[in-house]
């Protein structure tokens, strides 16, 4: 077995546990650690109504303003949806405001042709539990 495979395996079995700390609940008996943001998971999705067409006029300056975004670091990662109705974007920030701050500059959504879904990423709450050795008593 690998090693991405051995570690996704350890995460499977510690989200399996049914701690509920997984899904951002708070732990039991004590107050929730800050959550420390690793970006902003960007969803942009071409609106139903538009017209490939007008959305293929943006492209051009679309494309060299994502690029700009990614070399000044406000992009992490983008892809392609596989549905075709647009990209997700990894942006840098700590909140929703921040990536909106950042799509907004967008051609595409400027020209009111795409919406925006947003949702925080942080750490994986189970591998602290890893390193402290909480849940069985025991440190590593």
């Amino acid at each position: 077995m690998r090693a991405y495979q051995v570690v996704a395996a350890a995460i499977v079995a510690i989200v399996s546990l049914g701690s509920g700390v997984a899904f951002g609940q708070e732990p039991a008996g004590g107050a929730a650690a800050p959550r420390v943001s690793s970006g902003i998971l960007t969803i942009l999705s071409v609106k139903p109504n538009v017209e490939r067409s007008e959305v293929l006029k943006v492209m051009p300056a679309e494309v060299r303003h994502t690029v700009e975004l990614y070399l000044e670091g406000k992009i992490l990662q983008w892809f392609g949806r596989g549905d075709g109705r647009g990209v997700v974007f990894i942006l840098q920030g700590a909140n929703a405001d921040d990536a909106r701050a950042i799509t907004d500059t967008l051609p595409l959504s400027k020209a009111g042709l795409v919406t925006f879904e947003y949702l925080p990423l942080s750490p994986l709450t189970p591998l602290q539990m890893l390193l402290s050795g909480s849940g069985n008593g025991t440190k590593p």
